[in-house]
């Protein structure tokens, strides 16, 4: 049975939260802060934890530990795989997933609620259902500065333990601390804010605009959410490779995998460039492009999925 205006009215006035509820993609003003740190490491806890092997694959062909370039036939994700789990073991690749999960949650709480919070202070609420990709994109590069600087001493100590002479998180930590200092977690900051600030901002730019076009009710729909946030990710991640290339230099550079010298003293973002460039040349910064692509389809669609849940279940 249809309702009249004044029905529509009344259910209005008895139910506060209709109007909010159809504006599903941006939490409600109402929503306390907690379910959106909660629906953020749920979402970076998801997204990390399951590809992580990938990322450990793509972080081995970046470095010292990986040879040849991501375009050979003998450099194949499936040939890494098998070389690397007969040498060392099926749990390998695994190495170092203590780390990001330690990280990953209250980086991405924190990345998510920063997102929020700049969506609603930027957009008006009459037009956050408008397509608004400058102001999503500055939403999103603010979330990237604030969450990076918890992540970034995480992901450098993960990615030692990923190349194969480092151990658990707390040794691989006292080492980097006493043989490199405290700066060593943060010498990738500014390249990894390089990269991602970008990757963020066109992440979400991408992920709100086509959610957007393809699901115009803004209803809760797992299938537009997963997609979108695949598309986001593989064009994002084949943008910002070379960025990511010089980062995993700077982070593994004290590591006792790194046997090369002029990898060893590249502790600026143009040493590192120009270390990749010597040794490699142009090809070296598409260096780890296909595990990177590939494990950023599912990695962003995980996230995304995974963070709009949580957010449905919590406000449900």
């Amino acid at each position: 049975m249809s309702l009249t205006f004044s029905d529509a009215a009344r259910e209005q006035v008895e139910n506060p939260r209709m109007e909010e509820e159809i504006d599903y993609e941006a939490l409600p003003s109402t929503a306390p802060l907690r379910h959106q740190l909660m629906a953020g490491a749920f979402a970076g806890i998801m997204e990390h934890s399951v590809l992580f092997p990938i990322d450990a694959l793509k972080t081995r062909m970046q470095s010292a530990a990986g040879v040849g370039t991501s375009s050979g036939v003998a450099n194949s994700m499936l040939a890494q795989i098998t070389r690397i789990s007969t040498a060392e073991g099926s749990l390998a690749l695994w190495k170092g997933v203590q780390s990001v999960i330690l990280g990953a949650g209250p980086a991405h709480a924190v990345y998510f609620a920063t997102y929020e919070w700049a969506k609603t202070s930027l957009i008006n609420p009459e037009d956050i259902q408008t397509i608004q990709p400058l102001r999503v994109a500055a939403s999103g590069a603010l979330a990237t500065i604030a969450a990076d600087a918890l992540m970034n001493p995480f992901d450098t100590i993960k990615q030692r333990i990923q190349l194969k002479t480092d151990s658990s998180v707390w040794q691989t930590a006292s080492r980097i601390y006493k043989g490199e200092g405290l700066s060593a977690f943060y010498t990738s900051y500014p390249t990894t804010l390089a990269m991602n600030i970008p990757f963020a901002a066109f992440n979400f730019m991408i992920y709100d605009t086509t959610t957007k076009v393809l699901n115009p009710t803004n209803t809760y729909n797992p299938f537009v959410h997963c997609f979108c946030g695949g598309l986001s990710g593989a064009l994002c991640a084949a943008i910002t490779t070379p960025l990511d290339c010089i980062k995993t230099v700077l982070q593994v550079r004290g590591s006792d995998s790194v046997s090369t010298d002029i990898l060893k003293r590249a502790d600026t973002f143009n040493k590192a460039a120009r270390a990749i460039f010597q040794l490699y040349g142009w090809k070296g910064f598409l260096r780890g492009l296909n595990p990177r692509v590939i494990s950023f389809i599912p990695a962003t669609a995980i996230s995304w999925t995974s963070y709009e849940m949580a957010k449905h279940f919590l406000l449900g």
